[in-house]
């Protein structure tokens, strides 16, 4: 396997403690720190890892499944999108009602994984209030101010600096392609739509640059490498950027199309250069023109509509104004969408492994208890809710014993007479989800057991024989300083209420939510 592998690749994707600092993951070395001479010296393949020895003494452990992934891109570009034309939305626009995008976040990373890839999604049922859009943004961003501000009004301006402040119809077009960076993704929101005509449009501009590289190869040429002149002026604004109306990546995949005649500024070139470039722009215009590539629609009041600025171009049909017509519309920018729903992704993934835990090997025996782990945690969370606990100490009650699952040492190694430490290493496994609200009243739920012993007589008698054996492994009853020093610490409470929900977890046959009825509230405390 590492034979066909670059050693400086691997060794600076080491994923020890050595190279990587283990809070962030952030490398901990320069690549000039390496041996100019560095090998592999031994390898060898063992539980699912490759062990590398290095010739400078190092020592590395990588997953097998982590050296077989293909290599992945940021996502931005056509190999990661659907190509679409009006004709695959026949069914109409998909709509999402904005409850659930706020409460659900399967429906939120199904939302913004649309805009990654069809380029839009829409939002129904946003409260039609002023500002509104900048709180639909704030779900997976941040706002891009520019000097439109942090939101701009689209409505008829009596002094308009852009004609999308009129009533006229506005061809395909993307916006702001004078700034750099552009801002990649547009909201606007539907306050009122009582005109005549003002309907909205969509273009895929990436499904327009792709038919024109099919059809005229040489004009799809000439706008990759052609800078065209963006400029936007106003009385107190003067922007300016040079960028080809379709802009590739170092593989000659299409990654972002500018495209705004209201922008073009005057070019210059030989009469030769500038023939090209006008026979391939208008080639390129009359695709995006192309009836049965816009998809249109008209936004109600209450629709958000979120896109790509830097692949959709959007449109308008001309309205009369015989009624209001206003959206509200800010900027914001693709990074922060994909960050949020691959974070979204990270959660999702995690919570599955917790469900495959508690269905897998937490359907196994309870230490000598009448339940098994699955059913004693879960009984120790739902007697938490049932007690109005705060959803953290829920959580925590619900995940306390996962630490017999997940260390060098299992719950059985406690049984037969060696502490696990499984309140350490449980939280130390939770830590890479939750914060300490969570992971501490686990790490100290078996202090708390210790220290209940040792200042609550009563709380030691009623321990069950499975419990009172473990007390014994994991250092019996505290002593009066090891009790005042654990009283002390700022999660000793919140360590002793999920300790006594703990204690009482271990009734055979007792009705419990499953571990989906906990899981929305652990996704809303996951970082």
């Amino acid at each position: 396997m590492t034979t066909e592998l670059s050693p400086y690749w691997l060794r600076d994707n080491c994923p020890c403690a050595e190279c990587r600092d283990p809070r962030n993951g952030q490398k901990l070395f320069q690549i000039t720190d390496l041996p100019e001479d560095l090998a592999i010296a031994a390898r060898a393949e063992l539980e699912g890892h490759l062990e590398v020895l290095w010739s400078d003494g190092h020592r590395s452990r990588y997953p097998s499944g982590w050296l077989a992934q293909e290599a992945d891109g940021d996502g931005r570009t056509e190999a990661d999108k659907r190509l679409w034309e009006a004709a695959d939305f026949a069914g109409g626009i998909p709509r999402t009602p904005w409850p659930a995008h706020l409460a659900d976040p399967a429906e939120r990373a199904a939302v913004l994984a649309a805009v990654r890839r069809d380029g839009f999604a829409v939002l129904r049922g946003v409260p039609v209030r002023e500002r509104q859009v900048l709180a639909v943004a704030e779900t997976f961003g941040f706002v891009r101010v520019t000097n439109y501000g942090e939101l701009f009004d689209v409505r008829v301006e009596p002094d308009p600096n852009n004609l999308a402040f009129t009533s006229a119809a506005i061809t395909p077009h993307t916006d702001n392609p004078y700034r750099d960076p552009v801002p990649t993704l547009q909201l606007l929101h539907c306050l009122e739509n009582a005109a005549t005509g003002g309907d909205s449009g969509l273009v895929d501009g990436f499904r327009a640059a792709a038919l024109l590289r099919a059809e005229a190869p040489e004009h799809f040429a000439v706008l990759t490498r052609t800078p065209v002149p963006f400029v936007f002026r106003d009385r107190g604004t003067e922007l300016r950027a040079d960028r080809p109306l379709i802009e590739l990546d170092p593989l000659g995949r299409i990654r972002e199309v500018r495209f705004n005649n209201r922008s073009i500024a005057t070019l210059r070139g030989s009469a030769a250069e500038l023939d090209a470039f006008y026979a391939a722009y208008r080639a390129f215009a009359a695709i995006t023109l192309r009836p049965g590539l816009q998809l249109d629609f008209r936004l109600e009041p209450g629709d958000c509509l979120i896109f790509d600025n830097v692949r959709l171009m959007h449109a308008r049909t001309a309205f009369a104004q015989d009624g209001r017509r206003h959206l509200q519309g800010c900027y914001a920018d693709l990074d922060s969408l994909a960050s949020t729903l691959a974070v979204l992704h990270r959660r999702s993934a995690a919570l599955d492994e917790l469900a495959a835990l508690f269905a897998g090997e937490g359907a196994g025996e309870y230490l000598g208890e009448a339940v098994t782990m699955a059913e004693h945690m879960l009984q120790a969370g739902a007697l938490a809710e049932a007690a109005g606990a705060a959803p953290q100490l829920v959580a925590a009650a619900l995940l306390h014993d996962v630490g017999h699952f997940r260390g060098a040492l299992h719950g059985r190694d406690l049984m037969q007479g060696q502490d696990n430490r499984h309140s350490d290493t449980g939280a130390d496994w939770l830590a890479r989800w939750f914060g300490p609200e969570v992971t501490e009243p686990v790490r100290l739920h078996v202090a708390a057991k210790r220290y209940l012993c040792a200042v609550e007589p009563d709380y030691r008698a009623r321990l069950s024989e499975a419990s009172a054996y473990t007390l014994r492994v994991q250092g019996g009853p505290m002593s009066e300083r090891e009790a005042a020093d654990f009283a002390a610490q700022p999660g000793a409470e919140d360590a002793v209420a999920v300790r006594r929900w703990d204690e009482q977890a271990k009734e055979a046959d007792a009705r419990t939510p499953d571990f989906a009825h906990f899981r929305p509230l652990l996704a809303s405390l996951m970082r």
